[in-house]
């Protein structure tokens, strides 16, 4: 590990101004991605702006019904919060099969959303890796890629993104809002990461040292009847080879409204749009569920060894629906 400087910031103008001086420095969170990476020499920042006493770990209501969550606020600290657990289950959930405790309670919402892939060839430093080295190529094509991504993957690119939290937030329209030396601005989850495209080294649309001060989840009582379900090849502490966050409402037996969220199948947490379409008006049974999945994963282009993820997403979303169903008519 490379030598670097450590500055604690006293307010958000003040990282704000220690990033912008500085383009080789980088935020510290909670540091439970960051620091592992300097360690392997993926990331070699100059200067670490610790941004963890700032005054943004609150959870409150916004005034039209929905949550605002700071930055800084810890896994821990979502996962068990009141309002969250009521309003946002699969949030919770989502949560709570990240991580162990121990991560949880270093781990913050800003840093989660920004977390780097875990594919191996992004942090081997001896094999090539556009997202690491643009131009450099890409190992997991021809490589090991079972767990690598079958949706919006490029010939540049096949990684995915390791968020549970991003899945369920994205399934919800949850909105980004940093601060930037021009201002602050807000991204919808939707944009805020980009496609891999010929550029998979650039994740997200955040402008250049921008600091994330929180998310907000708008008012949606649909997520209230909501699940995450996470797959992985160990029971403990795993990253998902296949995970969905899904919210339901059905009426009289006929699905009113559906939210639809797949993780560890793309680069960025994957909205199930095509599903959701198929699933809104369609009576709640299993024939339905598999057609939305169908209907969804009919873009997949999976690789040699990583097509089970198709039947295993199918499969997953059918079982999830079928719970919610399942429980809304109790």
């Amino acid at each position: 590990m490379r030598e670097f400087g450590y500055q604690r910031a006293d307010d958000v103008p003040g990282a704000v101004a220690l990033l912008a001086a500085d383009p080789d420095a980088r935020y510290l969170g909670g540091g439970t991605n960051l620091v592992d990476l300097m360690k392997t020499g993926v990331e070699r920042p100059g200067l670490l702006v610790d941004v963890r006493e700032l005054p943004l770990d609150g959870i409150e209501p916004t005034p039209d019904g929905g949550l605002r969550i700071g930055a800084t606020v810890t896994n821990s600290d979502l996962a068990a919060h009141p309002e969250v657990r009521r309003r946002y289950p699969a949030l919770s959930q989502a949560v709570l099969a990240g991580a162990s405790g121990q991560l949880r309670n270093m781990a913050t919402v800003g840093g989660n959303l920004l977390q780097r892939t875990r594919c191996g060839y992004f942090t081997d430093t001896a094999r090539p890796c556009n997202k690491r080295v643009p131009g450099s190529g890409c190992s997991a094509l021809g490589g090991e890629h079972h767990n690598h991504a079958i949706l919006g993957a490029s010939d540049h690119c096949v990684a995915t993104h390791p968020s549970d939290m991003g899945v369920a937030l994205t399934a919800f329209d949850a909105v980004v809002s940093y601060e930037t030396a021009e201002g602050p601005g807000e991204l919808p989850l939707a944009d805020f990461y980009l496609p891999v495209g010929d550029t998979p080294h650039r994740e997200t649309a955040l402008p250049p040292g921008a600091l994330i001060t929180g998310v907000t989840l708008p008012p949606a009582p649909v997520a209230a009847r909501s699940r995450y379900r996470k797959v992985r090849e160990r029971a403990s502490y795993a990253f998902a080879i296949g995970s969905v966050a899904a919210a339901l409402d059905v009426h009289d037996g006929v699905v009113q409204e559906a939210r639809l969220a797949f993780g560890a199948v793309a680069s960025r947490p994957w909205r199930a749009h095509a599903a959701e379409r198929a699933l809104t008006g369609a009576p709640a049974d299993a024939e339905t569920f598999a057609a939305a999945a169908d209907a969804e994963l009919a873009a997949a282009r999976p690789l040699p060894h990583n097509g089970y993820k198709v039947t295993l997403m199918r499969n997953l979303v059918v079982a999830v629906l079928t719970q919610l169903t399942e429980e809304a008519a109790r």
